[in-house]
């Protein structure tokens, strides 16, 4: 019905007040335990910064949510007393995330793959096991603050007229880095040096990996900093690595995924038996178990 001041949210049959939408989302229910719709709404805060809409992240935070209730439940009827550990500088797990990772220890058991699974592994496709790339590059900022938007279309323009004078010469780059960027590393005709994944802010890296060694960026590239026009003069791509380089590392990840694919199995077979209503559960996620981490 349209108009209706609010979408309802069940858990185990109570009603609880969702967002405003005229979609049709519905209420969720988990053996007749309601999921307080304030959790729901600050969990739903969590999916919209991941650039999730509205309506998605309700259904996300409600899913993950409902889950969470079934292992809390799970965990009540067999009596497991919550042990907090230490899983972080000033950081311990919560009483209900200690009664997850409890349920799921005492439910889940994944040995550590052999040598010989880890080697199959590795050798189904080895260039994914590279080290990382080096680019050498160079830069003119036309710096600005994000929050300013005269100043912000200002240092576009000036960096659009930088990038156009280049199209025209580009061996004139150095000299008006020199002449105009607001970076220190003007002093160098704007090279930066070698730098790797990570080194740079999203949008600048993003930038380089689209470019082919010689290549000036055909449009200035906006990050936190400003305006940027980036020019690649060098590339060393990451070399393959051998197996005994990533042997740990990958068998350490194989045993996460194997861990993580029994723990939706955990949750699959409690919501079989469960009466959970007003969710399609998506049990091929790890949002209600993520809390409780796997067992070292």
């Amino acid at each position: 019905m349209t108009g209706s001041p609010a979408v309802l949210f069940t858990v185990n049959g109570r009603q609880a007040l969702g967002p405003r939408s005229g979609a049709g989302l519905s209420a969720v229910t988990v053996n007749g335990e309601v999921v307080p719709i304030p959790a729901i709404a600050a969990e739903a805060r969590n999916h919209v910064a991941a650039g999730r809409g509205r309506r998605e992240a309700w259904e996300a935070a409600a899913n993950a949510l409902a889950i969470r209730t079934l292992l809390l439940q799970e965990a009540r009827r067999r009596g497991l007393a919550p042990t907090p550990r230490q899983v972080g500088p000033d950081r311990h797990e919560t009483d209900e995330e200690a009664a997850i990772r409890a349920l799921l220890e005492q439910d889940i058991d994944v040995p550590a793959p052999d040598e010989q699974a880890v080697r199959a592994e590795w050798a189904r496709d080895p260039d994914r096991f590279r080290s990382p790339p080096l680019w050498e590059v160079a830069h003119i900022l036309c710096a600005c603050t994000p929050t300013d938007a005269a100043g912000m279309a200002e240092a576009c323009a000036r960096a659009s007229a930088i990038t156009a004078q280049l199209r025209d010469d580009p061996q004139a780059f150095g000299r008006i880095a020199r002449s105009q960027s607001d970076c220190g590393s003007r002093s160098a005709g704007g090279v930066l040096g070698q730098i790797g994944p990570g080194d740079t802010v999203p949008e600048f890296e993003a930038a380089i990996r689209a470019l082919s060694r010689g290549e000036i960026t055909p449009d200035p590239v906006p990050t936190r900093h400003g305006w940027h026009v980036i020019r690649l003069d060098a590339v060393a791509e990451g070399r393959r690595l051998p197996f005994e380089a990533v042997k740990g590392p990958l068998a350490e990840a194989m045993e996460k995924s194997a861990w993580a694919r029994a723990a939706q199995g955990v949750v699959r077979r409690l919501a079989a038996e469960a009466d959970i209503t007003g969710v399609r559960l998506n049990t091929d996620t790890e949002n209600g178990t993520r809390h409780a981490g796997r067992p070292a």
